[in-house]
C-alpha cells in the first residue's frame, strides 16, 4: 500500500484521524450536557430505549462499536509488506489499541449475558488476527487488499449511520424532542467514505497496471 501519491497518503491519513475524531465527539446532540452522548457512549446508551430492549428496531447497538474496528482493520492491513521492524510492530500494536476500545466493560463480561458483548470480543480478535498474520500476505492476497479495505470502510461507514437513523425515532421519542446529528456522526460517515474512495481508487490503479 506504499503507491499512495502524496496527495492520497495525505487525505487517507486525514480520513483515518476523523473517524477516531468521530467516535470521542458527540454524536446524539441531546437537549442537556448529560444527554449529549459521544460515539463511544452510544451503544451502551441505546440498550435502555424501550423499543431497542424490545426488539423493535432492526438495527442492534454492536453496530455502534464498529468504528474503532474498522479503523483498527484499516490500520493493520495497511501495513502489509512493511519491512520487519519496530515500527511495523507499533503500528499493528496501535492498530489492536485503536480496537480495544470496543472493549465491553468489567461489569458487563460479569453480569450481563454473552450475547450483549460476544460479538464485539470476536470483532476485537479478528484485528489482533489480522494484526499478527498480515506480515505473511503476499501474492494475490496482497493485490486483493485496496478490495477489501474499500469493503471494510464502507461497512464502518454504512451500519453506524444506519444504526443511528433507525434508533432516531425512538431516541426522539425518549427525549421527546426531534433528534439532529452530531459531529462525530459525520465525522465517521465521511471519514470511512473518503477512504473507500481511496481505497477503491487504488485498487483500479492495480489492476490498470496488470
Amino acid at each position: 500500500m506504499d503507491s499512495f501519491s502524496s496527495r492520497g497518503r495525505m487525505l487517507l491519513h486525514l480520513s483515518l484521524t476523523a473517524v477516531l475524531l468521530g467516535y470521542w465527539l458527540i454524536w446524539l446532540p441531546g437537549p442537556a450536557a448529560g444527554l449529549q452522548l459521544i460515539g463511544l457512549e452510544m451503544g451502551e446508551w441505546v440498550k435502555f430505549l424501550p423499543e431497542v430492549r424490545g426488539g423493535q428496531v432492526s438495527a442492534g447497538r454492536d453496530l455502534f462499536y464498529l468504528p474503532p474496528i474498522t479503523l483498527g482493520l484499516m490500520v493493520a492491513m495497511l501495513t502489509a509488506g512493511w519491512p520487519r521492524r519496530w515500527q511495523t510492530r507499533a503500528v499493528r500494536g496501535l492498530a489492536v489499541l485503536v480496537a480495544w476500545l470496543a472493549f465491553p466493560s468489567l461489569d458487563a463480561l460479569r453480569f450481563e449475558p454473552r450475547s450483549e458483548w460476544l460479538l464485539r470480543l470476536l470483532w476485537i480478535s479478528l484485528v489482533l488476527l489480522v494484526a499478527v498474520g498480515i506480515q505473511g500476505v503476499k501474492g494475490w492476497p496482497a493485490a486483493a487488499i485496496p478490495l477489501l479495505l474499500c469493503f471494510i470502510a464502507l461497512i464502518g461507514a454504512i451500519l453506524p449511520t444506519w444504526a443511528y437513523l433507525e434508533m432516531r425515532p425512538a431516541i426522539a421519542n425518549a427525549l421527546a424532542r426531534p433528534v439532529g446529528f452530531g459531529p462525530g456522526f459525520w465525522l465517521n460517515g465521511v471519514g470511512h467514505g473518503v477512504a473507500a474512495a481511496l481505497f477503491w481508487a487504488e485498487w483500479q490503479r492495480g489492476r490498470v497496471a496488470k
